[in-house]
């Protein structure tokens, strides 16, 4: 089990294989982080489809307004709603797209980032100041490099459950 030094800024990702733990960079992205403790807290990102997986670059999900698997899933808009919440600013950051960092997904617009998210499966230096890095897996990265690959995938997989350490018993 991972050393969780902030559970408040800790998200635990339930996976088919096991439970990815991320770090949270409330310092360098505070909306962002904010958001997605938001999302989880609410239950918004529980049974949401990886509707983007690229291998050798990246698995994308968080489209909490079209990818639920239990609840109006339309794997055609998958990958183009988010929350009913207003899209945060950029918050870009020296922080690099190292494996395992957790970056905001968004449109052409840097200020598009809403609740869509993704994991780099390798170090990918070249989305470095353009897209807000907010959190870093430091445990179960295994999992997250087990996703089901396609864009979109025929048989996706989800996220399980998302959870702020802090709230689990």
């Amino acid at each position: 089990m991972a050393e969780i030094k902030d559970p408040e800024n800790t998200i635990l990702m339930e996976l088919k294989g096991g439970t990815v733990t991320i770090a949270l960079l409330p310092d360098v992205a505070p909306k962002h982080v904010e958001r997605m403790k938001e999302l989880a807290r609410a239950g918004a990102y529980d049974n949401v489809a990886f509707h983007r997986v690229i291998d050798g670059f990246m698995a994308q999900t968080g489209d909490v307004e079209h990818a639920n698997m239990e609840k109006d899933y339309n794997p055609r808009r998958a990958g183009t709603g988010g929350s009913d919440l207003p899209d945060l600013p950029a918050e870009f950051s020296k922080i690099p797209h190292a494996r395992g960092s957790l970056g905001a997904a968004r449109s052409a617009n840097p200020n598009s980032a809403n609740s869509q998210f993704f994991i780099n499966f390798k170090d990918n230096d070249f989305l470095n100041g353009q897209y807000t890095v907010y959190g870093q897996v430091i445990e179960g990265m295994e999992h997250v490099d087990a996703i089901t690959r396609g864009e979109p995938p025929a048989n996706p997989d989800r996220m399980i459950s998302v959870k702020v350490a802090a709230d689990v018993a």
